[in-house]
């Protein structure tokens, strides 16, 4: 009975931690679980982009790489506008924003948070134009406002680390830390199995990103087109890295078509 008394007592302080530690995202206004700080997101992700960029060749087409930076900046001052305009500035304090370009063959791009976004040489040739590059840019970029590396990172605390908390997880346990957070953000595969987003994360980052894309000045129905290059790059082989968990079929097509009045509204 009171092994009883104790499961319940816990489980109570579980659901009233849970309460306590909900955000919503930007645009769709789901709640979602939140334990760790942004500060604390903004901190990993500065070091992670860090030694990604170490280990990596950074591309020398003055073009492309010139591209990706215009893309970015546009989207960032797309990203700052909206959240001025919704008092949601907190959601990006503390970002400095970077736009790198890695030699890579896999068709890859990734956001960490704190606004440090890399995108993959073999993506360009799928993407062909600015627009086509602002569909993926975007769409990363989105997971990282929506912060859906950091709710699954929350997830991974509770589930994976017996909800420790996270200054505590970082000083008892730094490496095992280190690598939910790298697996959380799709950032690298150096620390492990990546975990992949979800399908609701996905079709979130769809919506959002075909917002801050539009609010960028690019046609958001270029996203379709695009979307549909990546599912013929799919076939006949190894998907590329941004279909690997999630193909692009019609249900993502369906769902970007009904997201796309709504994001016409905000293209000028």
């Amino acid at each position: 009975m009171k092994n009883v008394m104790i499961l319940k007592v816990i489980i109570v302080c579980s659901f009233l931690l849970l309460e306590c530690s909900c955000s919503q995202v930007a645009i769709t206004g789901r709640n979602q679980l939140d334990l760790v700080p942004a500060s604390t997101l903004n901190s990993l992700g500065a070091q992670s982009y860090n030694e990604f960029i170490s280990g990596h060749k950074v591309s020398g087409n003055v073009q492309q790489t010139n591209m990706v930076r215009t893309v970015g900046q546009r989207i960032q001052k797309a990203v700052e506008q909206y959240c001025s305009q919704n008092n949601l500035s907190d959601r990006i304090k503390g970002y400095k924003w970077e736009f790198n370009l890695v030699e890579d063959p896999s068709v890859n791009a990734f956001c960490l948070p704190g606004g440090k976004v890399v995108v993959y040489t073999g993506l360009i040739p799928v993407a062909k134009t600015e627009t086509g590059l602002a569909v993926v840019m975007g769409h990363e970029i989105a997971h990282a406002i929506a912060n859906h590396g950091g709710e699954r990172m929350s997830q991974g605390l509770l589930v994976q680390m017996g909800g420790m908390a996270i200054e505590e997880a970082m000083s008892k346990q730094p490496t095992q830390t280190k690598n939910l957070f790298v697996q959380s953000y799709n950032a690298g595969t150096q620390y492990g199995v990546l975990l992949p987003y979800s399908r609701l994360h996905e079709t979130e980052a769809d919506h959002i990103g075909l917002i801050f894309m539009a609010m960028a000045g690019y046609n958001p129905q270029e996203a379709v087109s695009f979307w549909q290059r990546m599912a013929v790059a799919s076939k006949g082989g190894k998907p590329p890295e941004l279909l690997s968990t999630h193909p692009a079929d019609a249900t993502r097509i369906k769902n970007i078509e009904k997201f796309m009045p709504e994001a016409m509204r905000y293209y000028h």
